[in-house]
């Protein structure tokens, strides 16, 4: 691929270990942004430049943005508003994980359970996303998370509270990428199990499926970069044809339950001492379907005004996928007929069986299956995206081994490709795990989970606890209020202890080896290396955000 003519500043004219004073002039605002001095941890011999001398910068709001962070512009700006909400809502596939894990939460809780853990999961996830959505509005960085903790948390732990949130961060966002390849993956072998019953799975299958759809999905973000925001368009329109096409066949063409049974009706067939909290234990799965709220924060430095649309494309998406998906999932529950035989689909997946039930035909059972295929390697696509962009900011943050590499934006492409080929790295290596053992590979996916929610609970944790000092705060064009706020926060951090306790916990009681839950060994394992890592060398190397930042007003 030949690289266009360079857009930006060179590497070299990084943000110099001196002060300088700067002047722009807000947009949006209308009124002169005073100089103040600016550091940046990273020399350079070309001495001091400003961010207002790159044409990758077009909004008055985003030059101040960067400039009070401390950033160097290296990625280009070409997301609007709209192409950020179809790519944040082409990465949740609400609907079509709703499908996927729809059947999960049976055995915990029944039908009713299913439908209400999700009713519970949208309201809890609302918040998370308002308070992420109002950090993003004050610092609109890629780093997110672990930016935001580096800002608000106190000045004693901030680096090394920083650093263990990229880490999770990190880990959370690869480990999507990885999964949503195998899920993929396992459309695509429901496919050939439709057309074929006589197909057998293999796990070398399932590694093969997994690096083909990763492979497709880093492509398109190396070679179709400049195309993403048009490409974002195209996938909506078959996300938002394909949702009102599946759930018209299943409403139109299904055998319907009753309202009483679907809304009413709970159930415990794992063997939990009460109803109460095997329903509980169903949470997951909902969460599951409805993670990464903090999608749009990581196109913050590839989005015009970003310090205004980011959050207003959070709250838009949110309410678009808790629509859809929870529509999904009642019309699903409404026309799953036979529970057993849906369970025991010879495709391995449930929701095929229910739409072969409900049309009784076979061609449309391809077709809505090779649907949900298809808008699973669309959602590869923006995951990619997402865990390259995510894995950039911390390691220009010198946060990862080999941070130099990793971080490197060649001048002219403005978009972190070694970053991207780290992410398909990343993918290959953990897929090979379901070569071995299938569930090894979701124990250690299962970081996909746990670490994002984490890296949410401290982020909020640090931001509620920042709102009860004296000492300003940034300005951002969203925000939640004081009071509001501190309301807010605090349901998201009981909603998120909440689901980042049972996330450890096994499906049924007295849980053997090979059916225990051992997602709480593999954080605690990587909790532990990463402070390892921080305290042996990180410490030395890695620079908080914070450490670039200049004062706000």
């Amino acid at each position: 691929m030949r690289p266009p003519q360079a857009a930006g500043p060179s590497r070299n004219n990084s943000l110099a270990i001196m002060p300088g004073i700067l002047e722009c002039v807000d947009d949006d605002l209308g009124s002169p942004l005073p100089g103040k001095e600016i550091y940046s941890a990273r020399p350079s011999k070309a001495g001091l430049s400003t961010v207002m001398d790159s044409p990758l910068i077009d909004s008055g709001s985003d030059q101040r943005d960067m400039y009070r962070m401390g950033r160097k512009v290296e990625l280009r700006r070409n997301f609007s508003l709209f192409s950020c909400i179809g790519f944040s809502i082409v990465l949740g596939c609400s609907w079509e994980f709703a499908l996927i894990t729809g059947t999960y939460t049976l055995a915990n809780g029944g039908i009713a359970g299913t439908v209400w853990m999700f009713v519970a999961t949208c309201f809890g996830m609302f918040t998370v996303m308002l308070s992420m959505a109002e950090m993003a509005s004050m610092t609109p960085s890629s780093g997110a998370q672990y930016h935001w903790v580096s800002e608000f948390a106190p000045a004693r732990c901030q680096k090394f509270l920083s650093f263990t949130v990229g880490w999770l961060a990190v880990l959370g966002w690869e480990s999507c990428m990885t999964l949503v390849g195998y899920v993929g993956g396992q459309q695509f072998q429901s496919l050939i199990a439709i057309i074929h019953p006589e197909y057998q799975p293999a796990g070398w299958h399932g590694t093969l499926f997994t690096m083909a759809v990763t492979t497709f999905s880093v492509f398109c973000n190396i070679f179709a970069v400049r195309k993403l925001p048009l490409l974002e368009g195209l996938m909506f329109i078959v996300h938002v044809g394909g949702f009102f096409f599946i759930v018209v066949i299943l409403w139109v063409m299904g055998p319907r339950s009753d309202a009483h049974t679907v809304f009413t009706e709970f159930d415990n067939q794992s063997g939990w001492p009460s109803l109460g909290i095997a329903t509980l234990v169903g949470i997951t799965p909902p969460v599951v379907s409805l993670i990464g709220a903090d999608s749009s924060c990581h196109l913050s430095e590839e989005m015009k005004n970003a310090s205004r649309d980011v959050p207003k494309a959070m709250i838009l998406t949110a309410m678009a996928n808790y629509i859809a998906g929870l529509t999904m999932v009642i019309s699903f529950m409404f026309n799953i007929g036979d529970i057993k035989d849906v369970l025991d689909s010879f495709t391995g997946q449930s929701y095929v069986a229910v739409i072969a039930e409900a049309t009784g035909s076979k061609a449309a059972t391809i077709f809505c299956t090779a649907l949900v295929a298809f808008m699973m390697c669309a959602c590869g696509i923006n995951q990619a995206t997402t865990s390259s962009r995510n894995l950039y900011a911390f390691a220009r943050d010198n946060g990862m081994p080999y941070s130099e590499w990793i971080s490197y934006v060649r001048p002219g492409w403005d978009f972190p490709l070694n970053a991207v080929i780290a992410t398909l790295f990343y993918a290959f290596l953990t897929s090979l795990v379901i070569i071995a053992s299938p569930n090894a590979f979701t124990i250690i996916t299962s970081l996909s989970l746990n670490g994002l929610i984490l890296s949410y609970l401290v982020a909020i944790v640090v931001i509620f606890w920042r709102k009860l000092k004296p000492e300003p705060m940034p300005k951002g064009k969203f925000s939640l209020g004081r009071r509001f706020g501190l309301c807010i926060n605090g349901i998201a951090i009981l909603f998120l202890t909440f689901v980042f306790a049972f996330s450890f916990w096994p499906t049924i009681p007295n849980p053997t080896a090979e059916t225990m839950n051992w997602s709480l060994l593999v954080m605690g394992c990587c909790v532990i290396g990463c402070s390892i890592y921080y305290w042996l060398s990180a410490r030395h190397h890695y620079t908080a955000p914070v450490e670039r930042s200049r004062k706000h007003d």
